[in-house]
């Protein structure tokens, strides 16, 4: 007997075993009106909420923001709208804010320049996990020899490998 929230499926299910009978796919459904199916969990998720809540208030947020810089003054004291700041601030807070944003991306910049060491110093290409290329000479042949050990390639066949075709 099939569950009362279940699709058949065209497709067959291939048993190896002993009986080599093949029997119909099924999948349920969980019913989310039916009170057995739920595990405890209810409602939407916080972080689902937040989000909603966020967007919603970004938006309104948005509208109060245009509506205070664009409507001229008498049509807000038409509607009973006294107290508001001023003007000023419309375009002062947006240009502020780029501002400090650009200096903050500057400020960032200078203190990645100021932690790295110098292109002369040898750190750039050595450090505490550094290997040097195991001097392993194997006896086996073709397709025997084990993979090497990871290791670091030196700067001398780096630039080998890269610039030798110039000449």
């Amino acid at each position: 007997m099939e569950e009362p929230h279940s699709v058949n499926s065209p497709r067959t299910i291939l048993s190896f075993s002993k009986r080599g009978r093949t029997t119909t796919a099924s999948v349920s459904f969980v019913d989310p009106n039916d009170e057995k199916s739920n595990s405890g969990e209810h409602g939407p998720k916080p972080s689902e909420v937040y989000g909603f809540v966020g967007s919603i208030t970004t938006v309104v947020a948005t509208a109060i923001y245009l509506a205070w810089a664009y409507i001229p003054e008498p049509w807000l004291h038409s509607i009973g709208i006294f107290y508001y700041p001023s003007r000023y601030w419309a375009l002062a807070v947006p240009s502020y804010a780029m501002v400090i944003t650009v200096l903050a991306v500057i400020f960032y910049i200078g203190l990645n320049f100021m932690s790295t060491p110098p292109p002369t110093s040898l750190t750039t290409m050595f450090d505490e996990f550094s290997r040097e290329p195991s001097s392993f000479l194997s006896h086996m042949e073709g397709d025997e020899q084990p993979i090497e050990p990871i290791s670091d390639l030196g700067i001398d066949k780096i630039n080998v490998l890269m610039f030798d075709d110039a000449k």
